[in-house]
């Protein structure tokens, strides 16, 4: 994080002049939560965590759990388990149901009201669909642990329910998969969904083969990962081209059901999968302090993440509207991390009595990875330079392991992803939860029509004699 400039605003919380210990309250466990947290541990305050769920989520990694690259636990970690050495702070498991700006107090699901002092907001995002809530069951986003299971049973279920209908009728329903959105995520998820149906489940069935599978990926703008530089952005479409996923820009979603996207202009693609990657919307806590927002709900702060007349209130990560030399700071771990540590920064010069800095966001890139020895990267910090292929592949994976909270965590990712990648096995192909797929065409059990000669024929030789 680099220290902006001198502010000239020495806030004294009313707490230090009634000579009471401060009460930090902070809303989320994520990458700006999570580390303002472990900044304040072990100071002269009464720290209080509050998360909807008992643990932090690395959500880079969120779509290796979807397609059973990693398993959940792999990706998470008790929030308890960061926060060992930190006798001043507190962990409670809580919804944040409202917020009193005027009395300074938060108040949890179960009635439990937490007064503060000092208040961090650090509560992320949310899938958004655009006005369209009732598209979320045909077409799960991605941003906690339940949505990767989702996906993953959706995904793995689609090959069986084909295979199992093949085995009984010869034939199977199209196993095509639709992912909505270009940007990091979609790119990844269609990447990943291309690669298990190629390489990892190809030779697992006996009545389909997974790889005539198609993988289809809608995006409304001109071009995919529009963040990053247009000759990455162009080199990440040819990565994604050269394993089978059918790229679609400038194509807008105009409504969802079971089984089938259809796109403005009447086009309608059956799916056996779909999957939204297109929207990201703001925490309803942002609503919650009745300050000024944007259009999407989020919080505009000033250049020390305060909302307008509230010093004593931090704004941090995806719900903090902030902008730095004539463009936003984007809403991905970055920026969260180094406005974490910034709001404990601040804190710390308030108990000091020294001015505030104001914030700087130290740019140091962004990658996003496409396949196995496949990604770009935008490197901005140590050096600068533009990469894709194997080398952006393995940068991103070293950058990953780095960042993954947890020895234990570290440990066993990098042998999965040597277990994965080495010997093209994937160890977390469960599936858990219903076994209905929406819009899956109901069972035909004409069992006569079954092609015995189908499982003494090699898939290489079903695939040619299909092509002939």
């Amino acid at each position: 994080m680099a220290k902006g400039k001198h502010s000239g605003l020495v806030y004294t919380v009313p707490a230090m002049a009634e000579g009471r210990i401060p009460k930090v309250v902070i809303l989320g466990a994520g990458f700006a939560g999570l580390t303002a947290a472990k900044a304040l541990e072990g100071l002269a305050l009464e720290v209080t965590v509050v998360d909807r769920q008992n643990h932090h989520t690395f959500q880079p990694l969120l779509y290796q759990v979807a397609l059973a690259v990693l398993a959940p636990n792999d990706i998470a970690i008790p929030i308890r388990a960061t926060m060992q050495c930190g006798t001043n702070v507190e962990v409670l498991m809580g919804e944040v149901v409202a917020v009193d700006t005027v009395t300074k107090s938060v108040t949890l699901g179960d009635g439990a009201t937490l007064p503060y002092d000092y208040l961090i907001v650090a509560t992320g995002s949310t899938t958004s669909y655009f006005g369209h809530a009732e598209w979320a069951q045909f077409a799960p986003g991605l941003k906690t642990i339940e949505d990767s299971v989702e996906i993953r049973r959706r995904v793995l279920l689609a090959f069986e329910l084909a295979e199992r209908q093949a085995a009984e009728t010869g034939s199977h329903a199209p196993l095509d998969f639709v992912v909505i959105g270009g940007g990091p995520t979609g790119v990844e998820l269609a990447g990943a969904i291309a690669e298990i149906a190629r390489v990892f489940l190809k030779h697992d069935f006996i009545h389909l083969y997974p790889r005539k599978s198609r993988v289809i990926l809608l995006e409304g703008g001109p071009r995919i990962l529009q963040a990053y530089p247009e000759d990455l952005s162009r080199n990440g479409e040819k990565q994604l081209k050269e394993l089978g996923v059918d790229v679609r820009t400038g194509t807008r979603v105009e409504d969802l059901g079971p089984g089938f996207v259809k796109i403005k202009g009447g086009e309608r693609i059956d799916a056996a999968v779909m999957v939204w990657a297109a929207g990201v919307g703001a925490s309803e806590v942002g609503a919650m302090l009745n300050v000024d927002m944007d259009r999407r709900k989020r919080v505009r702060v000033n250049k020390l993440l305060n909302p307008a007349g509230h010093p004593e209130i931090f704004v941090c990560g995806d719900l903090a509207v902030v902008e730095q030399d004539g463009h936003e700071i984007p809403g991905v771990a970055q920026p969260a991390i180094q406005m974490g540590k910034h709001a404990a920064l601040m804190i710390q010069q308030d108990l000091r009595g020294e001015d505030r800095h104001e914030f700087r966001y130290f740019d140091k890139g962004d990658m996003a990875t496409i396949g196995r020895y496949r990604a770009i990267a935008d490197v901005k910090w140590p050096f600068r330079g533009h990469f894709s292929g194997l080398p952006a592949w393995m940068m991103w994976l070293v950058v990953h392991l780095a960042f993954l909270l947890g020895f234990r965590n570290r440990l066993v990712v990098l042998m999965q992803w040597g277990w994965t990648y080495l010997f093209f096995l994937r160890s977390s192909r469960l599936i858990v939860g219903s076994k209905e797929l929406p819009g899956w065409p109901p069972r035909d059990l004409k069992r006569d029509i079954l092609r015995p000669d189908r499982l003494a024929q090699s898939e290489d030789e079903l695939y040619l004699a299909d092509k002939r």
